[in-house]
């Protein structure tokens, strides 16, 4: 083995698969491993330790691990096809078509053409390194002969240790909800708006929903925007955007619950952020969030909005099941054993050159 090089179509330093792939890399180095980072798309932020990955024919060396971190479609695919470097695929979730084929057809369709990738390359790789068993799943199914599960190396708490447990929320005033990821129609916001509006009128009439996170699909957040209004909410949701991880946690500590109501998750960062916060999670349950999340919260049908406000109104009232879900959430992070993912996921490709 001579190095082991990642691609990735576009490396962001903010979103969790440009974290990885930087963690991954900084792994690398550290044990004496040239690991370039050759991308299709360059953000300006991090353009000076990336190049397009056309340029790897000519710098490629007997030896070579090549690391697809693969989320989305890319013209990469169809390139590390040709090559005959070892390949392992780390696979971050690809969300189904058919959630935006309603809302966006053309992010449909290059939803299915990473479908296809996906299907192509896993015969090829002599690795597929999953962040969860439901994406373990997924690479099995599409023919990976040799799988294995490391939850993505950067996905860390926002505090090391849970706060202590906070008195019910005073319903005069009205509970905290939060949501926290990319507003996309996998995501099923409009699921926690539901939830909310059972809550307002049987169990806390000022409650409060703050969704953070980009906007994905313009279609999809226009018609939130227009259900909240319909459904009598405009003062009682508020979309926040995308924040940093100080303004994230600081959000976090100010809500009384976070509420995952997601129709297909592959892993759910946000849930371990709740529990490195001491913020009681409902979570639906599907996905890899039952998974994820264990006995640490809550989980619920959410499209049962009855079902998800009572759980939420389950958590606020009793402050006992609070303390046990933030001693549950201690014990997963330990479990999940997030800061040495980056080392185990690193020896897992390492082997392949053994």
């Amino acid at each position: 083995m001579t190095a082991v090089h990642q691609f990735v179509p576009m490396l962001h330093r903010a979103d969790a698969v440009g974290r990885h792939t930087l963690r991954l890399r900084e792994v690398f180095e550290a044990r004496g491993v040239r690991s370039e980072v050759y991308v299709e798309l360059v953000d300006p932020e991090t353009a000076a330790i990336t190049r397009p990955f056309t340029q790897y024919a000519e710098e490629a060396e007997p030896g070579d691990i090549v690391v697809y971190q693969f989320a989305t479609a890319s013209r990469i695919a169809p390139y590390l096809r040709t090559r005959r470097e070892p390949l392992v695929l780390n696979y971050h979730n690809v969300t189904p078509p058919e959630y935006y084929a309603p809302w966006n057809n053309a992010m449909a369709r290059h939803q299915l053409r990473a479908q296809q990738e996906l299907g192509a390359l896993a015969r090829r790789a002599q690795l597929g390194i999953a962040v969860s068993s439901f994406n373990e799943m997924e690479l099995e199914a599409a023919g990976c002969a040799r799988t294995a599960v490391v939850p993505p190396a950067a996905a860390l708490p926002l505090h090391a240790s849970p706060r202590p447990a906070a008195p019910a929320p005073d319903t005069r005033s009205g509970g905290r909800w939060i949501s926290v990821g990319r507003v996309a129609p996998n995501k099923g916001i409009e699921l926690a708006v539901m939830g909310l509006l059972v809550a307002r009128a049987h169990h806390d009439p000022g409650a409060t929903l703050e969704v953070i996170g980009r906007p994905a699909v313009a279609a999809y957040s226009d018609a939130l925007d227009s259900f909240v209004d319909e459904m009598g909410l405009h003062g009682a949701v508020r979309f926040t955007g995308p924040v940093s991880d100080a303004a994230l946690a600081t959000a976090m500590a100010r809500a009384d619950v976070l509420v995952l109501s997601s129709r297909h998750e592959g892993f759910g960062v946000p849930a371990l952020e709740a529990m490195g916060a001491g913020l009681p999670v409902v979570a639906n349950r599907a996905g890899a969030l039952p998974e994820v999340i264990g006995d640490a919260g809550v989980l619920v049908d959410a499209t049962d909005p009855y079902e998800l406000a009572a759980a939420v109104a389950r958590v606020a009232g009793d402050e006992g099941l609070r303390r046990t879900l933030a001693g549950a959430g201690e014990r997963r992070l330990r479990d999940l054993d997030l800061p040495s993912a980056g080392e185990r996921a690193a020896d897992l490709i390492l082997a392949l050159g053994a």
